[in-house]
């Protein structure tokens, strides 16, 4: 490593995500205080934050009565690292359930629930539509039904939110660049990237539903292009992709011509909003989450992991192109994506803080640490 630059220790970095995301989420951290948090797909990378941050804020106010997080997983990738650090917490369950499949009978009673159970990385959802489809249809209407039936009893759900995709957008027009809520979207019903888009949008149609028929207090937040600490290595999207090379000293290759261009938000940003969205959120209502700058294109963006893997460890590779075995890879991947946050900023206070050089300095940190993972 040079001698004059140093990366992050995990500790260090841990305290500096979990200090900012505790700071941000005071008010709600608060409204949630002595009550029941439910996170599934909690093994996965939103998990990571999801998880750590409530149980920070519950050690550092031992005077007010703890969140309660249970997460749900079927861990077919395995228990995570990091989750082994924390599983013996007494204010954490972890459940083994598959959510496609009927609730069991013990299933947990929360006051807020967190549906990010899925699968969300083109080449492993193109890998596994079905199983893609049944998380984002047939698991949210599971969770949505149990919630019904609590809405007249002394115990409602407080708090529902699906974590959905700016994915549902497709490849917007110029006209729709950046994009609101309210762009209904140009997407393939029948294209490669279709079992992870449509259901996406379908499950927010069944949102809306619950919300207005039945009374579920559920809204969707639209991720864009988060990553951090907790997205595995192997996930096999692009900033993991280019972290693996940087550790290995490799040339990042651009699989396509590095023009399509994406604003990236920082998962501690992210993970700030999407719990605003579930507290504050209004029902059967979608929310942007992301960073509205800078629109970066891929090849500049792998110029910027490129730059840092030289000045902190010593990286000697170069970027290039190359052409993905996958004949699907690119189709219907959409050239421009950038979120108007306005109406997230408006109800709720959302505001991303992390730029897009300090997130890749400290995901580059926990890269470091966790430099091999099980595959996504």
């Amino acid at each position: 490593m040079p001698e004059n630059y140093r990366l992050l220790s995990i500790k260090t970095l841990l305290k500096l995500d979990l200090d900012y995301i505790c700071e941000k989420l005071k008010d709600e951290f608060s409204n949630m205080s002595g009550r029941k948090l439910l996170i599934t797909g909690g093994a996965g990378f939103l998990g990571y934050y999801f998880t750590r941050s409530a149980l920070h804020w519950n050690e550092h106010n031992r005077s007010m009565p703890p969140i309660s997080v249970t997460i749900v997983d079927n861990f077919r990738r395995g228990v995570p690292t990091w989750l082994d650090t924390v599983k013996e917490n007494k204010n954490l369950c972890l459940r083994n359930d598959d959510i496609s499949h009927p609730l069991p009978a013990d299933f947990v009673f929360a006051d807020y629930i967190v549906h990010a159970a899925g699968i969300a990385s083109p080449p492993f959802y193109r890998r596994y539509p079905l199983e893609t489809i049944d998380a984002n249809i047939n698991g949210l209407r599971n969770l949505l039904e149990h919630c019904r039936e609590r809405i007249d009893s002394t115990n409602p759900i407080r708090g529902f939110l699906f974590m959905s995709s700016s994915e549902i957008y497709g490849d917007p027009d110029i006209k729709n660049i950046p994009t609101p809520e309210d762009y209904r979207g140009y997407v393939s019903c029948t294209g490669p990237r279709a079992c992870y888009d449509e259901s996406k949008r379908f499950g927010e149609t069944i949102c809306v539903v619950y919300a207005q028929k039945y009374g579920v207090p559920v809204c969707m937040a639209r991720p864009f292009n988060n990553y951090g600490p907790g997205l595995k290595i192997t996930d096999r999207r692009v900033l993991p992709d280019f972290m693996r090379n940087i550790l290995k000293n490799e040339d990042i290759v651009l699989l396509s011509n590095g023009t399509p261009t994406r604003t990236f938000c920082y998962v501690a940003d992210a993970v700030c909003g999407y719990y605003k969205a579930m507290v504050h959120g209004r029902s059967g209502e979608p929310y942007n989450i992301g960073a509205e700058e800078p629109e970066i294109s891929m090849g500049e963006v792998a110029e910027k992991v490129a730059v840092l893997g030289t000045k902190y460890l010593g990286y000697t590779g170069k970027v290039r192109f190359g052409v993905d075995d996958e004949k699907d890879y690119l189709v219907d991947n959409p050239n421009r994506r950038c979120p108007i946050i306005e109406k997230a900023r408006t109800e709720f206070g959302y505001n991303p803080g992390v730029s897009l050089d300090e997130g890749l300095y400290r995901s580059l940190s926990w890269y470091v640490y966790y430099p091999v993972a099980k595959e996504a």
